[in-house]
């Protein structure tokens, strides 16, 4: 029979299955299942795709843009071909409806993994119909390889053993499982009109219509979609297909992902009553637009001091090449949650100033349930569990006797419950980690991919990455330049030689090696910015006037003034005289606000020094108006996510350009409070810290022209940022033995050697900032060499920055240009839960609760709040639990009893599983919890206390 026949009534057997809902008892043809995805794949490239990723996908085919389509549509309905296989007899009921002449020809198969076996049986098919095949680089191979991806990793192709011919046959059924294959095969080709043999598959666009592959999947196995079609099933092929096409638009648009465009606004509406654009934004308005019409996609560094109005300037950026059409929505990059959650609001009220129909902003990083702006769907159940899916033996390890594989699809990890589907969203924002984590062989990399190259990638603070990051960001970067994305860097304190790093690996994705960007001047002026065109790697700089202008307006003095004092932890001999402490000279900085009013800020380095400071400022100072609650403040990662994010988003309203300003407020915090948080304090007192940081925190005294001085600050004439140096009793640089840990020593060390060393004059912002980041991020060796201890530091934070790079490097995946096979992207088999974007310690998420008289668990000591057990929890009920956890290093946990187990009932459940108990006595709370060597308790006001004998 041929293919117009199968399609009909009674044409082909639909027997097998491949989908199965056990509560029901419904069965789903896969036949139909193959259809439905190779409809939505349609309209995934029709509505979700921008023309940029299209045309990508079709120059990558060597095709036209509807010969493209059409091949999309038939890969990824071919994705579960392979169930044609032993996959039919893992459930019972299925299994028996399946044809009389199926079954008796199933004696002499093997079970593998259906998507292994979708590729092996696909490449022969794929042979048959003219597709090369002949070496693991081929067109059959490739295509093969992006079936076997659908569920996450890339495998390999043994073209001469697994793989071949006679061996495919043995293992997958006799010739009427084979021969039915073929017709499914022939029928999908016919009905997507997938006709045309590529030339070629490129790895960028291979990359791209796997994750086409999997949203289609995903959406089309959704049961509310298939169950209905299962229990009134079409009459044939043909007939259920021209229902999927019909029905699949409406799917998409359910999901949120069909692509929009934002209504032209005003730039004042757009972005928050702001009367016009400064120097900066207006040059970018008019260069950028005019290059970005000429030359397309392309990689922008927009360098400024902070305050300068970067974050503008990167939406009218995004904004500018959104309107070209290669690229469509924005994703904005930031290195914490705290300016993740800040940076949230911000794009919210850009998206929704334009007024559109609709236009979901997504949040992603690992705690956005604690933001209560955001509505976290990840936290409701999912839906009942079906059965369509077999796992290899090696990602099962562990599973309990008697635990089918395909149950667990339904305990997904955490990134699996929805990272990724948010990432999908048209506007997002999220943690560099994210992003990250496309640049690494874990599952679904290919998804995250897809998401990223669709939008203008806005990546904020890059100056805030470690060596160990900025290396995942280049490798993330040749790949955005390898998919056409549009990609923004902003940074106030970025060194020259990273800059062009960034620049060049964007370029050498574009397709522009390193040989041929060498002689390019990569370095963007200062304050201003550059682009670099994907297309000819040509260069666009703003006008030197422009940049002028700028810097002239935003021109000001400031003073960073060192302090030398005595930490805690430095003991002075018994003969040594007395010197001022640490807490002596905060309290002394701070009483003017204590006594006279004032916004003030206290930056320390480590939770345990802020805590201390928050003590004695409490203790020492006279607070009038009623004390000091509610005028001093203690923020810091260590207190229970809706205390920290309910005094996070405090701090950021009441000191805000448009907050309403308090008379009197100190914050005492740690480096949560650094990098794109718009606020402005009068006075601040920083630990010493890296100049870049440094540079950052200054950008936030008297930030706001129009919000008024305190009287008695207005005798300083202007800003001063006083910076405590840890010293010993002879006046070196001694940083605290905590303070190591945090970062290089050579950073803080060779700030104070420096910002010692230069004359007493004001600095001048913005002229001073690239200097001076220059002297100490950029080209320390002179400032090195100036004594003994410095240049060793500054050897061992060399040495520390290879060793980081190099511990990058180990899981990255390779330039695309190094991709021979698909299969290279996944050469390691690294879980996302495992994945690191951060050198060092992964922490634990630790729950306090409260252990009551009568035994029971709540969380809090009034015990009002019963711990929830049950097996099924809400969406209130999970979010309530995150929202009491904070994080702790894993070593202090690592010495953990039964006492420390979550329930029973959560061990199944993705976010709350990995939890850790803190249970601590309703009746005496003050009471730490023994963890081996470390004691634990949770204070109301302080946050996690920590001590250690």
């Amino acid at each position: 029979m041929g293919v117009r026949e199968d399609a009909r009534y009674g044409g082909i057997d639909l027997t097998p299955w491949g989908k199965f809902d056990r509560g029901q008892g419904a069965v789903y043809s896969l036949l139909f299942h193959l259809l439905d995805v190779a409809a939505v794949a349609g309209v995934v490239w029709d509505r979700y795709l921008t023309r940029g990723q299209r045309r990508l996908i079709a120059a990558g085919l060597g095709l036209s843009l509807a010969d493209a389509r059409c091949l999309v549509m038939f890969i990824a309905g071919l994705h579960d071909l392979g169930k044609l296989s032993a996959f039919q007899e893992q459930e019972a009921h299925p299994w028996a409806r399946v044809s009389d002449t199926l079954r008796a020809d199933a004696r002499n198969w093997k079970r593998m993994p259906h998507e292994r076996a979708s590729m092996h049986s696909a490449l022969h098919l794929l042979s048959e119909a003219g597709y090369p095949a002949d070496t693991s680089d081929s067109v059959a191979v490739l295509v093969a390889q992006i079936l076997g991806g659908h569920h996450g990793r890339f495998l390999q192709v043994d073209i001469d053993g697994a793989a071949k011919a006679s061996r495919v046959n043995l293992t997958l059924g006799g010739p009427a499982w084979q021969d039915l294959r073929r017709r499914y095969f022939a029928l999908l080709r016919h009905l997507t009109g997938a006709t045309a043999v590529p030339a070629d598959v490129s790895v960028p666009a291979a990359v791209l219509i796997t994750g086409v592959g999997i949203i289609a999947d995903r959406l089309a196995s959704q049961r509310h979609y298939w169950l209905p079609k299962a229990q009134a099933p079409a009459f044939g092929a043909g007939e259920h297909y021209a229902q999927a096409v019909r029905d699949a638009p409406a799917l998409l648009e359910q999901s949120g992902l069909t692509r929009i465009t934002l209504p032209h606004t005003s730039f004042s509406r757009a972005h928050g009553g702001l009367e016009a654009p400064n120097d900066l934004q207006a040059s970018v308005i008019e260069q950028l637009a005019h290059a970005v019409g000429e030359k397309g996609p392309g990689i922008v560094v927009v360098t400024d001091a902070t305050g300068g109005g970067k974050s503008v300037t990167a939406l009218e950026a995004a904004r500018i090449f959104n309107a070209s059409g290669d690229t469509a929505g924005i994703l904005w990059l930031l290195p914490t949650m705290a300016t993740t959650n800040a940076a949230y609001d911000v794009l919210e009220a850009y998206v929704a100033a334009h007024r559109p129909e609709h236009a979901p902003v997504s949040l992603v990083h690992s705690h956005s349930y604690l933001n209560t702006a955001y509505t976290d769907h990840r936290l409701a159940a999912h839906e009942p569990s079906t059965s369509d899916a077999f796992w290899p033996d090696e990602d099962v390890a562990g599973t309990p006797a008697g635990e089918r594989p395909e149950e667990r699809v339904t305990v997904p990890d955490g990134w699996l419950r929805g990272w990724d589907r948010a990432l999908l969203a048209q506007f997002t924002v999220a943690t560099h980690d994210q992003a990250l984590m496309a640049a690494l062989p874990v599952r679904f990399s290919a998804l995250r991919m897809l998401a990223l190259s669709g939008r203008t990638v806005i990546v904020d603070e890059v100056h805030a990455l470690p060596p160990f990051m900025r290396l995942m960001l280049g490798r993330l970067l040749h790949w955005l330049g390898a998919l056409g994305c549009s990609v923004v860097l902003l940074s106030a304190t970025l060194p020259r030689h990273v800059s062009s790093e960034f620049i060049r690996s964007y370029l050498d994705g574009a397709g522009h090696p390193y040989p041929a960007t060498a002689s390019l001047d990569c370095h963007p002026p200062y304050p201003g910015w550059l682009y670099a065109a994907a297309s000819d790697a040509s260069l666009t700089r703003i006008d030197p006037a422009a940049a002028a202008t700028h810097a002239g307006r935003h021109r000001r003095r400031a003073d960073i003034r060192l302090h030398p004092v005595r930490h805690p932890s430095c003991t002075d001999p018994e003969d040594a005289p007395v010197r001022e402490t640490r807490l002596e000279r905060i309290a002394k900085e701070i009483a003017p606000v204590a006594e006279s009013g004032g916004c003030a800020a206290v930056y320390c380095a480590t939770m345990a020094d802020a805590q201390a400071t928050y003590e004695h400022l409490h203790a020492a100072l006279d607070w009038p108006d009623g004390g000091p609650e509610g005028q001093l403040l203690l923020l810091h990662a260590r207190l229970p996510g809706h205390q920290g994010e309910a005094l996070t988003r405090h701090v950021r309203t009441v000191l805000s350009r448009s907050g309403r300003r308090p008379k009197r407020l100190v914050i005492v915090t740690t480096s949560l409070l650094d990098m794109s948080l718009d606020i402005d304090v009068d006075v601040m007192v920083s630990d010493l810290a890296a100049l870049h940081t440094l540079l950052q925190r200054l950008g936030r005294l008297w930030r706001f022209d129009h919000i008024a001085l305190p009287a008695w600050t207005r005798r300083h004439g202007r800003p001063c940022l006083s910076v405590l140096q840890p010293t010993d009793h002879r006046g070196r640089t001694l940083l605290p033995p905590a303070w190591r840990v945090l970062d290089s020593p050579f950073l803080p060390l060779a700030t104070a050697e420096h910002l010692a060393h230069r004359h007493d004059g004001p600095l001048t912002l913005p002229d001073d900032v690239r200097h001076l980041v220059q002297s100490v991020h950029g080209d320390a060796e002179d400032l090195a060499t100036t004594n003994t201890a410095l240049h060793r530091n500054d050897t061992l934070h060399q040495a520390r920055q290879r060793t980081e790079e190099h511990h990058s490097a180990l899981h990255l995946v390779p330039t695309w240009h190094d991709t021979l096979s698909l299969s290279d992207l996944h050469r390691q088999n690294l879980h996302a839960s495992e994945a690191a974007t951060r050198l060092g310690v992964m922490p634990r998420r630790l729950l306090p609760v409260y252990r009551t008289p009568g035994g029971r668990l709540t969380l809090d000591a009034a015990g009002t709040q019963p711990l929830p057990q049950q097996r099924k929890l809400t969406t209130a009920q999970t979010r309530t639990i995150l929202r009491h956890t904070l994080p702790v290093p894993a070593a202090w946990v690592a010495d953990r009893g039964w006492r420390n187990q979550v329930p029973a009932s959560w061990r199944t459940h993705a976010l709350l599983a990995d939890l850790v108990l803190l249970p601590q006595d309703a009746q005496d709370p003050a009471r730490p919890v023994r963890f081996g060597r470390h004691s634990l308790r949770l204070d109301a006001t302080l946050g996690l206390v920590h001590t250690q004998p």
